[in-house]
């Protein structure tokens, strides 16, 4: 670990201010160990733990404002969330262990690191690590990697379970920077590789997320994830799904859809909800949508197996969620 400048924050200014020459630490689940690695050598460290952005609160007319540092404990287990969010539950309790779900924030969550074993080893080339050394899960062993959105410069995955389900919420991330305030739509804060694998979301020097908000859902709808992975606990996603589903009868109305485990950031698949909006809830409308999902999948040479994983889970997170109607 490189030496570096540790301050605290006092005032979400103050963190803007500091921040912009270094980087936040909230719960430190990843930013400590990468440094440990050497993978990350912030100049700076600017401790976030003592600003009031550790609250849920319903907001009028429905939907919660989530503060960038509620811990993802209390957020799984906050009762407006297991009510009218199951799907950001169920995502939660599916991630770490309770330890790390008691440490990791919200605000974390979002910005957590690939866990692709070569942007942790620096042994070997990573654009995402250092641009323009090279990519060597392409030619490696890939079988972690994404199927959805890689580049020939990057094609690691995204590792969050609740970004996952904040994605089919349609969840707003809010931030504040030296410009002031904005509000981003989750579907648009993150960037896929490209060419710029380093570059992996669109906040700017010195923005720090403030909250995030989840706007109400319409009544009676249902949401779930599931989460398929090699095994039952403390186990990263090789495929995930994430539904919000609303009906009337047997027809669905409204749908949302999100992946993880297969994406280079959480994936939203507007295919898969143009495919079953207007039909009726089955298997085979699903298994019709599951392959909408995933017509632009590129496999690589271990990871193929995760395309038929995918869809697999979105057909048995449909099913769950619309046999509960």
């Amino acid at each position: 670990m490189k030496v570096f400048r540790y301050s605290q924050a006092r005032s979400i200014e103050g963190a803007v201010r500091a921040g912009a020459t270094g980087t936040f630490l909230a719960g430190g689940t990843t930013l400590v160990d990468l440094m440990k690695l050497d993978v990350l050598q912030p100049p700076a460290v600017v401790d976030i733990n003592g600003l009031p952005l550790d609250r849920v609160e319903t907001l009028p007319g429905g939907g919660v404002r989530i503060g960038a540092l509620v811990r993802n404990s209390d957020l799984a287990n906050h009762e407006a969330v297991k009510t009218n969010y199951a799907v950001l539950s169920e995502a939660l309790l599916s991630g770490a262990s309770p330890q790390l779900r008691n440490m990791a924030t919200t605000g974390g969550n979002l910005l957590q690191k690939t866990r692709c074993y070569y942007y942790r080893d620096t042994n070997y080339a990573c654009n995402k690590r250092q641009p323009g050394s090279g990519c060597a899960a392409l030619d490696g062993f890939n079988r972690i990697h994404a199927v959805l959105g890689g580049s020939d410069r990057c094609v690691a995955t995204h590792p969050s379970d609740m970004a996952v389900a904040m994605m089919a919420l349609e969840a707003t991330v809010h931030v504040q920077g030296p410009k002031g305030e904005r509000a981003i739509a989750l579907d648009q804060f993150y960037l896929v590789p490209g060419n710029t694998p380093d570059r992996e979301n669109v906040l700017l020097p010195g923005e720090l997320i403030t909250h995030v908000t989840l706007a109400a859902l319409a009544g009676g709808t249902r949401s779930r994830y599931i989460k398929l992975r090699d095994r039952a606990q403390y186990e990263f996603a090789l495929a995930s799904a994430a539904v919000a589903v609303s009906m009337s009868g047997r027809r669905i109305q409204r749908v949302r859809i999100a992946f993880g485990g297969v994406g280079t950031k959480p994936w939203r698949s507007r295919e898969a909800e143009y495919a079953l909006e207007g039909h009726d809830a089955g298997t085979e409308n699903f298994r019709r949508a599951a392959d909408a999902a995933m017509a632009d999948a590129k496999p690589l040479k271990y990871n193929g197996f995760k395309i038929e994983l995918a869809k697999r889970a979105l057909v048995r997170t449909l099913e769950e969620t619309t046999q509960a109607a």
